[in-house]
């Protein structure tokens, strides 16, 4: 059997397993309220970005790879992950993750069917997904700080117009 038909029939443990092990890298009281409700709609946002995400990559590793649908899947877990204070390699090492989850799943079955190329194909694809995550992650977390600098110079301006030490010159002179 191909790895491909594996990952397609071991789909839904191999998608819970890669969220469960997502959201064991958030801190408890976090981790209870992304896990605690059973109903999507009332589930956070975040948790529902995540988990479509995942899903989305996980229909991407396993079909035709589109860059600009990838690119969005992953931009929106990242998004979520680049402001929350994560380290670069905790923001994006979730990508690996799969890997671990896929050998641990697919296990036996690469074992009897020798399916190590395969194998290596379809971890290269995640290596890639992980170069475009840190791409993203970058360039996020760049944005945040050009709002934070801006944010801070707006604050001095009104700080120091209040104090009245600060006098407009007309534009003619």
């Amino acid at each position: 059997m191909q790895i491909y038909d594996l990952l397609v029939e071991k789909k839904p443990e191999i998608l819970q397993r890669w969220f469960d092990s997502i959201l064991s890298t958030y801190p408890s009281d976090t981790l209870n309220f992304l896990k605690g409700q059973k109903n999507p709609f009332a589930d956070s946002i975040a948790g529902q970005t995540i988990f479509e995400g995942i899903k989305g990559i996980f229909d991407e590793l396993i079909g035709e790879s589109d860059a600009g649908r990838i690119n969005s899947y992953l931009d929106n877990i990242i998004r979520v992950r680049a402001i929350q204070e994560f380290e670069p390699s905790q923001a994006v090492g979730f990508i690996s993750q799969l890997k671990n989850i896929i050998r641990t799943e697919l296990a036996d079955e690469i074992q009897e069917n020798e399916n190590f190329e395969e194998l290596l194909g379809i971890e290269s694809k995640i290596d890639d997904y992980l170069l475009i995550a840190f791409d993203i992650y970058v360039k996020c977390r760049e944005k945040i700080y050009e709002l934070k600098a801006n944010e801070m110079k707006n604050w001095t301006y009104r700080v120091v117009k209040r104090s009245k030490m600060y006098k407009e010159v007309p534009a003619e002179e």
